[in-house]
């Protein structure tokens, strides 16, 4: 019988080939329905603050075009599985430990300050359980009851979301909701 660690391993795998897949266009119509869906949210007159994004990775959705119209934030890895998220005004960015590009942590926003944030998925199911590359990163953030009344939704193209139920842990939190190139789920 395989660990919850080896089940998740396999599905990265099977999601990263099926990731691998997604066209183009499919990953720019993501990104579409994306603003559509915060302009949707902030026509309702909610106070805008900043929205959290990421850096994108190989064939991640790029939401780096909201800038210059909305304030962004990018997340900024820490030791022991931390995450801040970092008010980006486009200037150098520096790696985190995780080697992945991120504003300086002099910069950093509390949750009061965020008003949605977007995470990748490799994959995530009916239960808006959501598979990434299995840092914890995300998870280890919204433990803290504050982070977790942000709206977090996930993105992925279609073809990447699961039919049949993710390998779930203990740690695992559900996403608020995701959107694909067909459906804004939130």
């Amino acid at each position: 019988m395989k660990t919850i660690s080896e089940k998740k391993s396999l599905e990265r795998i099977f999601f990263k080939n099926l990731r691998e897949t997604s066209s183009i266009i499919d990953m720019k119509n993501v990104e579409i329905n994306v603003k559509k869906y915060i302009q949707s949210v902030f026509k309702k007159d909610i106070q805008e603050k900043y929205i959290g994004i990421y850096w994108p990775l190989k064939n991640e959705v790029d939401l780096r075009s909201l800038s210059p119209q909305y304030s962004l934030a990018l997340p900024r890895c820490l030791q022991n599985k931390k995450l801040s998220y970092c008010s980006w005004d486009e200037k150098k960015l520096t790696k985190d430990s995780q080697g992945i590009l991120a504003p300086l942590s002099s910069n950093k926003l509390d949750f009061k300050q965020i008003s949605m944030i977007f995470v990748p998925c490799l994959s995530i199911d009916k239960n808006l359980i959501r598979l990434g590359y299995g840092g914890g990163y995300f998870d280890k953030l919204r433990e803290d009851k504050n982070w977790r009344s942000i709206p977090c939704i996930g993105l992925l193209t279609s073809n990447c979301v699961s039919k049949n139920y993710l390998t779930k842990a203990d740690w695992d939190i559900p996403l608020s909701g995701f959107i694909t190139e067909k459906d804004i789920l939130v």
